[in-house]
């Protein structure tokens, strides 16, 4: 696995799932060819802890914004707020922001409106925008159509279980997808097809941990290392070995997180 880079484009390691053991899970990425991490905000209030964090450890950056599902909590977030605290060196995208229907803990015009706000960042930085969406597609796509309209900005549809024709969508509006240990999951059949159609010049993966852990980790804890199971699923789908989905999926991900330097060796 020497040569082999993969990059968790989405975690969360300020989670107390993982207190104190940032080293040794930051040693298990490297060792599986995880190396870089993008450690993601889900409170503005707490993006102290984000950024001690990143400066921390090396291969750690991270995002600055408000999950929908804690809309309610931080009503009044700006984007002026969003656009300032991104200024820090290691700070690299914005959200993740979004809609979340399913869990439904704040109303829908608020995180909506606190969505809007974080595009506004997006466009205004050209830091990419980490969305969350869930059981909200519709809502999803015509928010979408509707910025996108007011002019472009780079996004990731992160953690893709919503349908195909949201994931179309994002594409054609120049987004990216990004698929975690849930593509792995064998009842996932309909989500393989939505991967397998994404052009592989928009695909990323990521954990979500410590959530959603792939085969064979199931049921345990999620963590970055995790991150070449998905890969190897994903290589799998689109019919290419494991290095080539690496290297693509890295090589996205620089492309669309300007703000992290590229390490690896010019070919």
């Amino acid at each position: 696995m020497a040569g082999l880079f993969i990059v968790d484009s989405h975690c969360h390691l300020d989670f107390p799932e993982f207190e104190g053991e940032h080293d040794a899970l930051i040693a298990r990425a490297a060792a599986a060819g995880v190396r870089l991490m993008v450690t993601i905000s889900t409170r503005v209030a707490k993006i102290d802890g984000l950024t001690a964090l990143t400066q921390a450890h090396a291969p750690v950056y991270a995002s600055v914004g408000t999950h929908p599902v804690n809309a309610a909590e931080e009503p009044d977030v700006t984007t002026a707020e969003l656009v300032r605290l991104s200024a820090h060196p290691k700070i690299v995208a914005i959200g993740e922001a979004g809609l979340d229907y399913f869990h439904d803990r704040a109303p829908h015009d608020l995180q909506a409106a606190v969505f809007r706000r974080h595009i506004a960042a997006s466009r205004e930085t050209g830091l990419p925008l980490v969305i969350h969406s869930r059981q909200a597609d519709e809502d999803m796509a015509a928010i979408l159509k509707d910025e996108t309209g007011k002019g472009a900005f780079p996004f990731i549809l992160h953690c893709f279980s919503s349908g195909a024709a949201l994931a179309r969508t994002g594409v054609a509006l120049g987004g990216h997808v990004s698929f975690s240990g849930i593509l792995a999951f064998k009842g996932s059949t309909e989500l393989r097809a939505i991967a397998a159609e994404v052009p592989m010049e928009r695909l990323l993966v990521e954990t979500d941990a410590p959530y959603l852990a792939p085969p064979p980790h199931r049921g345990r804890r999620n963590e970055p290392a995790f991150t070449r199971e998905t890969a190897a699923v994903l290589a799998e789908v689109k019919g290419v070995d494991l290095e080539t989905i690496a290297a693509a999926t890295s090589d996205n991900f620089f492309k669309l997180f300007g703000k992290v330097p590229d390490p690896r060796p010019v070919a």
